[in-house]
């Protein structure tokens, strides 16, 4: 039986690039497709090594588990990790070609969308997974496997994920800066990330968690944006 994680991974990835796709012969590119395929390749390898390096990072007693197994194609991934990874290959590449122009806004629908599919596989996997929350009293706790009732943590992030993207569709007519969706999309799924991990079970370093310090670094990195981006959100 194959795994209902990596069913809904394949399934999130094959999906969010049928949208992107789509967007990009519906409304057109700030790049040419050749540009572009440079910065789709960036966003992949440094999403991939981001991901997994943000989890050593969280969990280094793995590193000493795999020996010299290729670690960085094997075990554990946060997403955290591979949007800041990504993020940053991106603009890499983007400098050592020239390009100045923002190129995430075709991106921000289909990560969003991805995403929430992928946390089905996460939810699905039960304890394997490692992204359920800490043990709770409330109604909705869930038992994943051992016992103990605990946040639906990944639910969560799907109910999140559902209301970010009506808010990223509602903002297409009031956002006028090329680049203002992605960053809108990074600033919300951080910030929720930032709050969600306070219930799930992490070691902390100064009361944070290392995926907590790492969405803190790119929200401040947004920050100057966040009064016009603010702007953009529809209300009512």
């Amino acid at each position: 039986m194959v795994h209902p994680h990596w069913v809904f991974e394949t399934l999130a990835y094959g999906l969010a690039f049928y949208w992107y796709r789509r967007d990009r012969r519906r409304f057109g590119d700030v790049v040419d497709a050749r540009l572009r395929w440079w910065v789709i390749g960036a966003a992949a390898v440094g999403g991939l090594a981001g991901s997994r390096l943000l989890h050593l990072i969280e969990d280094p007693t793995e590193l000493a588990a795999h020996g010299t197994d290729p670690i960085f194609l094997l075990g554990g991934k946060t997403i955290v990790g591979g949007l800041i990874g990504g993020l940053i290959a991106v603009e890499w590449i983007k400098r050592r070609l020239g390009v100045v122009v923002a190129t995430g806004d075709l991106l921000a629908l289909p990560l969003t969308f991805g995403i929430a599919i992928g946390r089905v596989g996460c939810f699905l996997s039960g304890l394997t997974d490692q992204t359920y929350g800490v043990a709770t009293g409330l109604p909705w706790g869930m038992d994943f496997g051992d016992g103990v009732l605990r946040h639906p943590t990944q639910l969560y992030e799907i109910m999140f994920l559902i209301g970010l993207f009506v808010i990223l569709v509602g903002s297409a007519n009031r956002i006028f800066v090329t680049g203002d969706r992605f960053k809108l999309f990074m600033l919300g799924y951080m910030a929720f990330r930032f709050v969600v991990e306070f219930i799930k079970p992490a070691a902390r370093i100064g009361g944070l968690s290392v995926i907590q310090w790492a969405c803190l670094a790119v929200i401040a990195y947004y920050a100057p944006h966040v009064p016009r981006l603010v702007s953009t959100v529809p209300r009512g």
